[in-house]
């Protein structure tokens, strides 16, 4: 079925999946996840509505209650998932995906996630084979009103003093806006903080630089020491420095480590297109980085085999070990102007902090849109090891490739009919000459 992705279930809805779909979702969930109670929230997209009501027929249908949460963010939902011990939820979501889209982020007892290789394979199948058979005694909806109060009042225990600190937030019309008042106070300057679930500002996606345009004119223009710009649920979040410039999110999961790894050491997660940069920084720190698969479905996962620490992703999701090892959007932000107050009073800055990390050119995430994706990834691979011998090769995620000055990874997108690159070097030249080559072995099918 379309709609069901490596990490959740998600498209536009009315065409890759519908009401029908959501209600036997609902139904097979409680069978699926060995439960008779499911926690449910939802973010304020158009489609919501219709979604979570399919879903709440279905589920109770097969004998179950829903514990309503109401309007939150895709953390709110973990947070509450955990620390109410529920063994199943749902997050209606589509992330960051356009207005048209909706979709559903399961997760089991611990908030662990259910993706394709962990149940939704299982749920596909169900949903496309079983029968529906309702039950004689069906659930009930309760509500559950206590879990904001109780995530702020979480939040609380890391937020610092930011009265020394000029920053600008920039809701993107997102779930982001249900929490910033409350955790940041009137004293930020603020963008688009209003729900609007067809997002008329600009599309949900921070990681696309051209939705920043708005904050980084504020910025700016008010001469801040800092943005802050989160995604439609609130799980991921992105940065802009003092002097209006997109901080990459990989450069983030470095930032972190100041907070971290001043009072311990161990493991850091990143993910395999990290800048080379961040983990020579979290080696500094007295980190261990650990590199391993892209996605919110490995990391949990991994975080929680090593014992991570905290971890970040290049897409700007960064993992908390004390955070039930889930990513929050709010508590990485406030981690980051924690650290960003403490430099400005040492007389620094954000821009000098990234630049301190930021030592390499980096080709950021480059996009082509390939059918036959294993084949070209082959072609790249082949191509330069037949050149120079690579000092590390890692093949878990589709490749990364190390050599002396210089490393890409190539690698099929999980979501989207994309084969993904990021490449650094040494110097700006050194990554040009190897951009062109890989484009010329793509064939020229690069998506802007």
């Amino acid at each position: 079925m379309k709609a069901f992705k490596a990490y959740d279930i998600r498209g536009v809805y009315g065409r890759d999946f519908d009401g029908e779909t959501v209600y036997r979702i609902g139904f097979f969930l409680p069978e699926l996840l060995e439960t008779n109670k499911i926690l449910v929230g939802y973010d304020c997209r158009v489609s919501t509505p219709d979604v979570y009501s399919h879903l709440v027929q279905g589920i109770t249908d097969a004998g179950a209650d829903v514990y309503d949460i109401g309007y939150a963010t895709t953390p709110m939902v973990y947070f509450a998932t955990a620390t109410h011990g529920f063994q199943a939820s749902v997050q209606i979501t589509a992330s960051h995906n356009p207005a048209e889209y909706n979709g559903l982020k399961i997760s089991r007892s611990k908030a662990l996630p259910v993706g394709y290789d962990t149940g939704l394979r299982e749920l596909e199948r169900m949903v496309e084979k079983n029968g529906v058979h309702p039950a004689v005694l069906k659930g009930e909806t309760k509500e559950l009103s206590s879990i904001k109060e109780e995530y702020i009042t979480f939040l609380d225990k890391f937020r610092g003093d930011y009265s020394n600190l000029n920053f600008g937030i920039d809701c993107s019309n997102g779930m982001a806006s249900l929490l910033v008042r409350d955790v940041f106070g009137d004293e930020p300057e603020y963008l688009y903080s209003r729900m609007d679930g067809s997002f008329p500002n600009h599309s949900p996606n921070p990681l696309d630089e051209r939705n920043t345009a708005d904050l980084k004119r504020l910025v700016m223009d008010a001469g801040l020491d800092a943005g802050v710009i989160f995604d439609g649920d609130g799980d991921r979040v992105m940065f802009i420095d003092e002097r209006g410039r997109f901080v990459r999110p990989d450069l983030i999961t470095g930032v972190l480590g100041i907070s971290f790894l001043k009072e311990e050491t161990g493991r850091v997660l990143h993910d395999i297109r990290t800048s080379r940069g961040v983990i020579e920084f979290i080696e500094k720190l007295g980190g261990r980085p650990f590199m391993w698969k892209v996605g919110h479905s490995h990391a949990k996962l991994k975080m929680r085999e090593l014992n991570a620490i905290y971890g970040g992703e290049l897409a700007g999701h960064y993992y908390f070990r004390d955070f039930y090892n889930c990513d929050s959007g709010m508590l990485a932000a406030i981690l980051v102007l924690n650290i960003l107050s403490e430099i400005k009073k040492k007389g620094s800055m954000f821009s000098r902090l990234i630049d301190s990390i930021n030592a390499y050119s980096n080709s950021g995430e480059i996009n082509f849109r390939i059918d036959d994706k294993k084949s070209v990834m082959n072609s790249i691979k082949d191509y330069f090891t037949g050149l120079e011998n690579p000092v590390a090769f890692y093949d878990f995620d589709g490749y990364r490739i190390e050599f002396p000055q210089w490393w890409f990874n190539i690698r099929p997108s999980n979501t989207e009919p994309y084969l993904r690159l990021v490449a650094e070097a040494e110097t700006q030249e050194l990554l040009e000459e190897k951009l062109e080559k890989i484009r010329e072995l793509a064939g020229g099918n690069e998506q802007t």
